[in-house]
């Protein structure tokens, strides 16, 4: 490998880490359950630091990389990342600027597999079955998500249920389940909510890539490309107020024990709620300046939610 490919390489893993999406959903979900543990309990902060380190280092190997990895190969062959408008959506570009061959993503898509899944093997044989189950739903989120015959990003509503949402709640309680023997509600109700908040703008990331999603082969029908082709255009925003009033419905669950939590909660959904309402859908810089905003909402609500359990 010459100095030129190596550097491109490297240039293009760290595009292909996308680190704000890593950061504000599998990051923050593992800090919203790991900050009131630090805050409150008396765990060993050496025990806790291994297992924040070992969480953000899993988050950032699975959904940073191998989905990443997974994602942006099946998605240049199905041809929607060529078509998208690619301002904060459309894969990270590696493969379309020429920085990463694609058989490239998929040699390493082959290994991350193999090797994460001689992992789990290894760790259910020497008992450590919390490890080897959280690796497990880490794994299925990934493959799940864009490998055939699954590929269930291109299935309206089932690719966030049964692929996303349960690797960001995976997450959301593993701090808590690997510190503690049970779960506490309040590690499961964090968790729940960032997951939720987590899908709902995932809905605002693939409002620019509808078009795109509809000229690929096999048609990638998201969530957002069903609404828009069912009920008109305008409903693409759709999936999004779904999913933040999902997320809003969990505020009663929080009820008056939590209620710093249960306000600061309310604010944050009514804000990105107004946002995505707002938005001009056919304007996708503006959504995409949105998204960001959405984003840091994202990490705000997550830290809220740790501070006040």
């Amino acid at each position: 490998m010459n100095d030129s490919s190596f550097t491109n390489h490297i240039k293009g893993g760290w595009l292909l880490l996308r680190g704000i999406a890593v950061i504000s959903s599998s990051v923050t979900t593992i800090v919203s359950t790991m900050l009131p543990i630090y805050l409150y309990y008396n765990v060993p902060n050496n025990r806790l630091f291994y297992i924040f380190l070992l969480l953000v280092f899993a988050a950032f190997l699975i959904h940073g990389v191998l989905t990443h990895v997974l994602n942006d190969y099946m998605d240049n062959k199905s041809g929607t990342d060529q078509h998208s408008p690619a301002i904060l959506s459309g894969g990270s570009r590696v493969i379309q600027t020429g920085l990463i061959p694609s058989r490239s993503l998929r040699r390493v898509g082959i290994a991350m597999i193999f090797l994460l899944s001689s992992l789990v093997v290894g760790l259910a044989l020497f008992a450590h079955y919390k490890l080897a189950l959280l690796l497990t739903i880490g794994l299925w989120g990934a493959i799940s998500y864009s490998l055939p015959p699954l590929r269930l990003s291109y299935r309206p509503f089932i690719g966030e249920w049964l692929s996303t949402f349960p690797s960001v709640l995976a997450l959301g309680i593993a701090g808590a389940w690997l510190a503690f023997e049970a779960i506490p509600e309040w590690a499961l109700q964090n968790a729940m909510i960032n997951g939720l908040f987590c899908i709902a703008w995932v809905m605002v990331h693939h409002i620019p890539d509808r078009d795109a999603d509809k000229r690929a082969f096999p048609l990638k029908r998201t969530s957002v490309v069903w609404a828009s082709e069912k009920f008109g255009m305008g409903f693409s925003r759709f999936p999004a107020l779904l999913y933040f009033f999902l997320t809003a419905l969990c505020a009663f669950w929080l009820g008056f024990s939590r209620l710093c939590a249960m306000i600061g909660l309310a604010a944050i959904l009514s804000t990105a709620i107004f946002l995505v309402i707002k938005m001009d859908i056919n304007n996708d810089e503006q959504v995409s300046a949105f998204e960001k905003i959405i984003l840091i909402l994202a990490m705000v609500n997550g830290i809220w939610l740790g501070i006040f359990i």
